[in-house]
């Protein structure tokens, strides 16, 4: 069951990554606010229904612009690494910085840092 804390901790995240307001339409964030103030602990499986649906929404937006920024930043980071490595000699690594999943990776590792 989904209760007050977990709503207030998942708005609190969704506005502190401002996409309370891009993501979410006027009657869901009506549908989160309204639960946070009526109830302790959602019973209704018809409410609990939504409510996930709108949670599901804003995990799958946090996560998706989570990558995007890691993949920028590893971006820039993997053109670096393989500016180096081609300096100490190895002839592989310039196709390093045209493969997403090398980015990501130095990107995540970055901004967990």
């Amino acid at each position: 069951m989904t209760t007050k804390q977990d709503l207030i901790k998942i708005k609190t995240r969704a506005l502190r990554t401002r996409l309370w307001f891009k993501t979410l339409s006027r009657v869901e964030r009506a549908i989160i606010d309204l639960t946070i103030k009526c109830t302790e602990r959602v019973k209704s499986n018809v409410l609990m229904a939504t409510i996930s649906t709108i949670i599901g929404k804003i995990l799958q937006f946090c996560e998706e612009s989570f990558m995007i920024r890691a993949e920028k930043v590893g971006q820039g980071m993997a053109e670096v690494l393989c500016a180096l490595a081609l300096r100490w000699g190895n002839k592989t690594s310039s196709a390093w910085k045209h493969e997403t999943g090398f980015a990501k990776h130095l990107g995540v590792n970055a901004l967990n840092a």
